[in-house]
């Protein structure tokens, strides 16, 4: 089996496997982040309706404006406090966190960080 194509596969069964414990209700809706090489994403979702309350990452023009790069730690860090500041808005407080099956560490755990920083509880 080609190596890319096994450490896709285990990343699919890690997200399989996460995503059958988390699910995002409207009081309490998932906060999901996804990570490339390049940058990084997050999102708040209610699962029961299908719907993206908000969303934040680093190709949007507010981080873009910034002239930070998106492939580190400190750009996870602002996006989290992005999506916590428009979920707040929007009247969100808690939400439970979906690493998308990696690993809680580096650039997911800074997300994380920086948006309980800004007032996200989960």
């Amino acid at each position: 089996m080609n190596k890319m194509k096994a450490k896709r596969e285990g990343l699919k069964r890690r997200q399989r496997r996460v995503r059958g414990k988390i699910y995002g209700t409207p009081e309490r809706p998932r906060l999901a982040c996804r990570r490339t090489n390049a940058n990084i994403y997050a999102m708040i979702i209610d699962d029961t309706t299908h719907n993206t309350i908000c969303s934040a990452s680093t190709i949007d023009p507010e981080f873009r404006n910034s002239g930070k790069l998106g492939s580190n730690k400190e750009a996870a860090e602002i996006v989290g406090k992005m999506i916590a500041e428009r979920a707040l808005a929007k009247g969100v407080d808690t939400v439970c966190f979906d690493r998308g099956g990696r690993i809680y560490h580096g650039r997911v755990a800074a997300l994380a960080d920086g948006a309980r920083e800004a007032g996200l509880k989960f």
